[in-house]
């Protein structure tokens, strides 16, 4: 099997509603900026990052798929995951460019295309490449009822009819006012009482000193972790905010390479492990450091803001992780959604990642990609 072509691709998916936002961010649409990979056996392969829809952003991506890498893959066998990889991303002349960023997002659409293909070849869902069947069910936690934008109330109710339809797990963003967070979260956990996994994530938004005072008034609702309390670098101020509360730390979808947690692990700053496959180069990376995480006896939740099959598989495959998001905006884009039944994600039963595109997502939402 050899790679022909490779073509890039961008998809803007609605979000939820009209509009979402966060403490850092407000979007209306989900960007999904991908690769075909094309080969001499009529099979094609699927990858994609997610963006927050800019569209000149997105295309600087897909310009790094056609022009940088998409040369260094033609004539190889898409099989051959591992040295392809290290083939883009230690390729001298990228790394001038950058290993973060835009280059690594490039990458990421690429080598999930290249795992999809691989378990197509093989006629098998990516979860039985990866190994096999870990467990029985892997739990969902509905993020999409907690943003900022969201009033108190309707943060109540919607929380509350997540937990109607099966979720045993929330999660509500945070990084507005201490006052006006520690009162949704303490509205929320009233509403859904103690039996529901209730997280926050705060998005990298607060400084060290608020983060303290937040969850002296946060530790008496059992929050499950607290996810992106500071900024995303900052090592030593999340080990000091891990030391001086009982919230578990979790953090990790805004770091690019298993470098990146390297220190988080050595300094004892994070609690939940949260790589992201379309952000770390792939699932090839994503896997050193669930590796990591498990030598730790570190739990992973792999971050899935956009509810990518791909996390769907690597979490009933690796024994490190435990839950998964649950965000639907771009799931049924897809020929196999990433469909939750009963507050747990259904077993992956067709070959590949689940990352192929339906032709009525791909005239719908295709934009330009250059």
């Amino acid at each position: 099997m050899k790679i022909t072509k490779v073509e890039p691709f961008i998809l803007h998916v609605p979000v939820t509603g009209s509009q979402i936002a966060d403490s850092t961010h407000s979007i209306t649409h989900w960007g999904v900026v991908g690769a075909r990979i094309e080969t001499d056996t009529g099979l094609s392969g699927y990858g994609f990052t997610g963006t927050h829809a800019y569209l000149p952003g997105d295309q600087l991506i897909t310009r790094c798929i056609e022009t940088c890498h998409a040369p260094l893959l033609v004539g190889e066998d898409p099989r051959d995951i591992q040295r392809l990889w290290h083939k883009l991303a230690r390729n001298p002349a990228l790394q001038w460019i950058g290993r973060a960023g835009i280059t690594t997002l490039s990458q990421a659409a690429i080598d999930v295309a290249l795992w999809d293909l691989k378990a197509k070849a093989d006629g098998v869902p990516l979860w039985k490449l990866l190994g096999g069947q870990v467990r029985e069910k892997v739990r969902a936690y509905n993020t999409d009822i907690g943003w900022l934008s969201i009033g108190d109330e309707q943060l109540v109710t919607g929380a509350r009819r997540a937990v109607e339809q099966g979720f045993s797990g929330i999660k509500i963003k945070v990084g507005s006012t201490v006052e006006r967070d520690l009162r949704r979260l303490a509205a929320v956990r009233k509403g859904i009482g103690p039996d529901v996994t209730l997280a926050i994530d705060g998005n990298g938004k607060w400084d060290l000193a608020t983060c303290l005072r937040f969850c002296r008034g946060a530790e008496e609702h059992d929050v499950y972790w607290f996810e992106e309390p500071l900024w995303y670098d900052d090592v030593k101020g999340h080990a000091q905010l891990a030391r001086a509360t009982r919230i578990p730390v979790a953090l990790g979808e805004q770091l690019y390479t298993q470098d990146a947690f390297a220190e988080f692990f050595h300094q004892q700053a994070i609690h939940w492990v949260q790589p992201d496959v379309t952000r770390m180069g792939g699932l090839t990376e994503v896997l050193r450091v669930c590796e990591t995480a498990n030598s730790y006896r570190l739990p992973v939740a792999p971050h899935a803001g956009d509810m990518s099959q791909v996390h769907v598989h690597l979490s009933y495959a690796h024994p490190a992780c435990q839950v998964l998001e649950y965000i639907p905006w771009i799931k049924d884009c897809f020929t196999e959604p990433a469909d939750v039944v009963d507050g747990f994600f259904r077993l992956p039963q067709v070959p590949g990642a689940g990352t192929t595109p339906t032709p009525q997502a791909w005239e719908r939402f295709r934009q330009p990609a250059a």
